[in-house]
């Protein structure tokens, strides 16, 4: 990271646009709004959410978040959640009720600054965590692509419309160590998580310190580029598919919004592609929790001989029928008065 880098950034991403920054207090977040600052980012919203996780230190993260954003004269933004209530309470994991939660704040934020931008500290050695969990959790190329550079989000936020915020992650392409570099060289300072060096705390922080150190041990080599290359070309695969599928959709579709699918067309598709369609018809109709399970269950009644069933039901108690040559939607039916 050097005088080149900081000139990217304003190169790449037009300094005068109104944006989100999410600072966590950590060396990551503060060398990007630092990196962002030099570049010549005026008008920043740095947004940090207290999870509650780390009791008196949560706590002092946020008072560190904003003694830094008001010294570089950046507005700030700075909530709490009980991450461990949401995590029970919608019974997943503390990592995926702390996203979620950070998610949601977000776009509270960009509702209330009117900005879509959102810059997030990610570097290439979270690239290659993400990459490995989703290798491990069995995803399809989508998944192994990992993170992207500039990306779109939906968030969806209770009764409100769901939110699209424009995510960026200009550290995508730097390593920890460089991080370290420019912090050093900077002189700048940061808070340390110490569940980080915890090998015991989560996964990820076993890979950081034990896979990836004995990969490197076992293959006489840094394995972390290879899986940057595989994300790489996992990603340049999957846009060929969703071209694919784009130069077709519309042979696949019908009905006024295209709630219904054709099963001839999509019967003739190889396997692959008839995922690529199901999962992005789910996702069109705002099926949550879509994963490779469920699009095969969807899949399973497509044959018109020997389907196990013709209704599958979906999350959120609607259901997927298959019916006179068309897949669809049923939702329950409403109550009234």
């Amino acid at each position: 990271m050097n005088a080149e880098f900081v000139a990217s950034l304003a190169a790449r991403f037009s300094p005068g646009k109104k944006a989100l920054v999410g600072v966590s207090g950590g060396r990551d977040s503060v060398v990007l709004l630092h990196a962002l600052r030099e570049a010549g980012f005026r008008r920043l919203v740095v947004c940090h959410l207290n999870h509650g996780l780390r009791g008196k230190a949560s706590g002092e993260d946020a008072k560190f978040v904003r003694r830094l954003a008001t010294r570089w004269g950046y507005e700030v933004e700075i909530a709490k959640s009980d991450v461990i209530k949401l995590a029970r309470s919608s019974k997943r994991s503390l990592e995926t009720a702390a996203r979620e939660a950070r998610h949601h704040f977000f776009a509270e934020q960009s509702r209330q600054h009117r900005c879509s931008r959102l810059f997030l500290a990610h570097h290439a050695d979270d690239q290659v965590e993400t990459v490995l969990h989703q290798l491990f959790r069995g995803s399809g190329i989508a998944g192994l692509g990992g993170m992207q550079r500039e990306s779109q989000m939906w968030v969806n936020s209770g009764s409100r419309p769901p939110k699209k915020l424009e995510v960026m992650r200009p550290l995508l392409g730097v390593w920890r160590e460089q991080i370290d570099a420019y912090l050093a060289e900077h002189g700048l300072a940061f808070r340390e998580d110490e569940s980080n060096a915890d090998a015991g705390i989560s996964t990820r922080n076993r890979w950081r310190h034990e896979l990836i150190p004995t990969l490197t041990e076992t293959l006489d080599r840094d394995p972390r580029p290879a899986v940057i290359r595989l994300a790489e070309i996992a990603r340049e695969e999957d846009s060929a598919l969703v071209f694919w599928l784009d130069q077709i959709w519309d042979s696949l579709i019908t009905g006024e919004r295209g709630e219904r699918l054709r099963l001839v067309p999509l019967r003739k598709l190889p396997i692959a592609m008839q995922r690529r369609a199901l999962k992005r018809w789910l996702e069109t109709h705002r099926v949550p929790d879509i994963g490779f399970d469920l699009v095969e269950r969807v899949r399973a009644i497509l044959p018109t001989e020997g389907a196990v069933a013709a209704k599958v039901n979906l999350p959120g108690d609607r259901h997927a029928r298959r019916r006179a040559g068309e897949l669809f939607l049923e939702s329950p039916p409403q109550v009234t008065g």
